[in-house]
């Protein structure tokens, strides 16, 4: 259950001493270098065409890794393999002094050839010659289409689509209207009404949930927990567990009594037990998370669910704490465990200065103890997730009030600044003062790996190549250990107009900072993956998902006409539509229509792609979670989609983030207890795996593979797989699992990671 009483530390959010910014730890402190800003600029500068090429060297010399131009533009071009060319340069006879040279090499994508054909490169370097701006990225001619009739009928049968689509915008902006109209002015009336302002008047999570159980209690709701039968879940399972659990709970409390006593005891109980549990202990186990299961009242779901979830935690802790079982049958039941219940995720989506609401969000799991480990952002979101995995819980609890929007200055530049440079480049922000900005959110050029080892905490932030044809990344401590925060967060926020693409940067063992992915250019992650739950489960094992969304363009079409998760519907106490089956039907219905028309000039290649890109995706995509969060914004957010929130405005998006999450918290708070349980189990059967070492990465089993596999190496039997471990690993855990593989004992090896 989520801490009523857990207090934030000071300075206090509503009070005057959260908008005093000497309060704030580290707030005037700068911590990006000067150094890294200029490895950065000549990063950007690095010629992209294939003719620049040829004339374009670097010096490898170790006094000049950092660049030698102050300005970063026009000076010496970096090679994006400096990190791998420095490793390997000792291996090259050379006089003392000697500067050696080589050519920046790169390609316009992973699968596109280095040299392209002298004929090609000629004629795309006649072409470019144009004068003003560059031109715009166009459909290559294997992209288009051919035919008379996709040529004849392309633009027509486009504008009578698109003059659908809008019509069918329009009528469900007007069915949004009636369904508000409806809610506000005959489902919530009298007592109802006045409740319903109380609960959204709470300023702490406590108030809410007092107010939540009166508009409960007044509504019945208390009725409809009291009854265990719920056709969303098996009921009838639940209790027969909950009937075994509770029995083999105290056999085992018995008999561990018995043998503190020194009385002979029986093991069956503890196996039985553990069997049982394990078999609950499994996501969604018999629709016991079904979010209907929290969406019928305002605080708290089926007492029958909430027993439930008593006793397997309960069962969990026992498993933990007894003496009973042998350390590795402890390890093998924790383990399965944790694959198969899974673990939480928050991820924050895009928004431009939307993303500040999620700030709220986060004070509001923080406050309940609820943040997850696993945090994914992207573009607005990046920033703030970059925040939350760079601090500590207490420096998160100072920073997270009003007078944060000091250090929130991204939009700061006026008209007369930031129009000749969009005029000229086509972006509106520099990326180098957003670099020398958003650097203090991530403490510098920490990298993934780094944040991971300070905080624990898992950060991921998406980004899509500038080649529309190359997969999108998840970069974290996994897929990008070295690659620095900042840079990542920038390429998420790169969007089309706004931020020209950027070079994500990488930091060597020596410290300095170098181009990653051979100098490739990456953008907004919105634009194809603005909550990457595939990618999260693939890496972390993450099955449940709180998203918090603030996109604009998408945030009218959130609508559940049978409630959310502790927001019921208004209609007939709970049990009916919103707006009444009628309105609910038609925004359906309409909502629908318009996905399908959406998906239809995007499979029939009609739709035209202004930047050169293809801007169908920020519709079509996923946009929810398990639970979803959508904070309410105002009209004048709108307005200053592009500017910074001043202190005031900013306490408000914190107010309006928290109101948006509590409602959510105690279905989190239920899956929490359990997940924290088994990942406690999980770590104290693994004592000697540290933060960020291969065993945080790899199990013990997966160890001893690749023992196995080494020892094959050795005799000469090197296998595929061998070879693909490097990609798994970094290099530093790389060399110093292959030592360990060289030592002649392996169970001297295995014995110290068993511990």
């Amino acid at each position: 259950m989520a801490n009523l009483y857990r207090s934030t530390s000071r300075p206090a959010p509503n009070g005057q001493e959260g908008y005093d910014s000497s309060l704030l730890p580290d707030f005037e402190y700068e911590f990006l270098s000067y150094e890294d800003v200029i490895a950065f600029a000549n990063a950007l500068s690095a010629p992209e065409s294939s003719e620049d090429l040829s004339s374009t060297t670097t010096s490898l010399g170790g006094s000049e890794s950092r660049g030698s131009n102050a300005n970063g533009l026009g000076g010496t071009i970096r090679s994006p393999s400096v990190a791998s060319l420095q490793s390997g340069a000792s291996c090259q006879p050379s006089g003392a002094g000697e500067r050696r040279e080589s050519i920046f090499i790169t390609a316009q994508n992973d699968w596109a050839p280095v040299n392209p054909p002298r004929g090609s490169l000629r004629g795309g370097a006649k072409k470019s010659k144009v004068k003003g701006r560059s031109r715009k990225p166009r459909r290559s001619r294997d992209e288009t289409r051919e035919g008379y009739l996709y040529t004849l009928l392309k633009w027509p049968f486009l504008g009578v689509v698109g003059a659908w689509v809008v019509g069918l915008a329009f009528c469900y902006l007007l069915t949004r209207l009636y369904i508000w109209l409806y809610e506000h002015f005959v489902a919530w009336r009298g007592k109802r009404e006045r409740l319903r302002r109380m609960l959204q008047s709470a300023k702490t999570y406590r108030d809410w949930v007092r107010a939540a159980r009166d508009l409960d209690r007044y509504l019945g709701n208390d009725k409809w927990r009291e009854d265990d039968t719920f056709a969303y879940y098996d009921s009838k399972t639940v209790k027969r567990v909950v009937g075994q659990l509770r029995k083999m709970r105290r056999r085992v409390e018995s008999e561990e009594k018995r043998a503190a006593n020194g009385s002979t005891i029986k093991k069956k109980a503890i196996e039985d037990l553990k069997v049982l549990v394990e078999a609950c202990v499994k996501s969604n186990f018999v629709g016991i998370e079904n979010s209907r299961l929290y969406s019928q009242t305002y605080y708290g779901t089926k007492n029958l669910v909430q027993e439930f979830i008593d006793e397997v935690e309960k069962g969990v802790r026992i498993l933990v704490d007894t003496t009973l079982l042998g350390a590795e049958e402890k390890r093998h039941s924790f383990k399965r465990m944790h694959t198969n219940f899974g673990r939480t995720a928050l991820c924050l989506s895009g928004g431009a200065s939307f993303a500040y609401y999620h700030f709220g969000v986060t004070k509001a799991l923080l406050d309940a103890d609820l943040l997850p480990e696993v945090i994914t952002g992207t573009s607005g979101g990046a920033l703030v997730a970059a925040l939350i995995a760079t601090r500590t819980n207490e420096e998160l609890k100072k920073l997270l009030v009003p007078a944060l929007a000091g250090r929130i200055d991204a939009c700061s530049e006026p008209f007369t600044v930031w129009f000749p440079r969009w005029w000229k480049t086509g972006a509106r922000f520099d990326s180098l003062e957003w670099a020398k900005k958003c650097s203090w959110f991530t403490r510098g050029s920490m990298t993934f790996r780094e944040a991971y080892e300070r905080t624990g905490r898992i950060l991921n932030v998406s980004c899509v190549p500038a080649d529309p044809h190359s997969p999108t990344i998840l970069t974290n401590y996994l897929t990008a250990p070295d690659c620095v925060i900042w840079s990542a967060v920038l390429a998420s926020a790169a969007v089309p107009g706004i931020l020209n693409p950027v070079v994500l940067m990488m930091k060597t063992p020596r410290g300095n900072l170098v181009p990653y992915s051979f100098g490739h250019k990456w953008k907004d992650g919105s634009l194809r993956t603005d909550i990457p739950l595939k990618a999260l489960n693939v890496h972390f094992n993450v099955n449940f998902s709180i998203v918090s969304q603030v996109n604009p363009h998408i945030n009218l079409f959130f609508f559940s006409s049978r409630g959310s998760v502790g927001q019921p519907v208004t209609h007939r106490r709970g049990r009916g539509w919103r707006g009444g089956f009628l309105g609910s039907a038609t925004e359906q219905y309409l909502k629908l229509d318009l996905n399908k028309w959406l998906k239809v000039l995007r499979h029939l290649e009609l739709l035209p792609r202004p930047l050169g890109q293809d801007w169908s995706e920020i519709w079509l995509q996923q946009f929810s979670g398990t639970i979803t969060i959508w904070p309410r914004s105002i009209t004048s957010d709108f307005w200053r989609i592009l500017s910074d929130p001043n202190p005031k405005q900013l306490a408000r998006m914190l107010h309006v983030g928290q109101q948006s999450a509590f409602p959510k918290l105690q279905f989190l708070a239920n899956r929490m207890r359990v997940e924290r349980m088994v990942e406690r189990g999980r770590k104290e059967t693994r004592v000697n795996v540290s933060r960020g070492s291969i065993g945080s990465i790899l199990s013990e089993d997966d160890i001893r593979s690749l023992l196995k596999k080494g020892d094959e190496s050795r005799k000469g039997m090197v296998t595929e797989e061998d070879t693909d471990l490097e990609g798994v690993l970094t290099g530093d855990e790389f060399e110093a699992l292959s030592a360990e593989m060289a030592v002649e004992d392996e169970g001297l090896f295995m014995s110290k990671v068993e511990g």
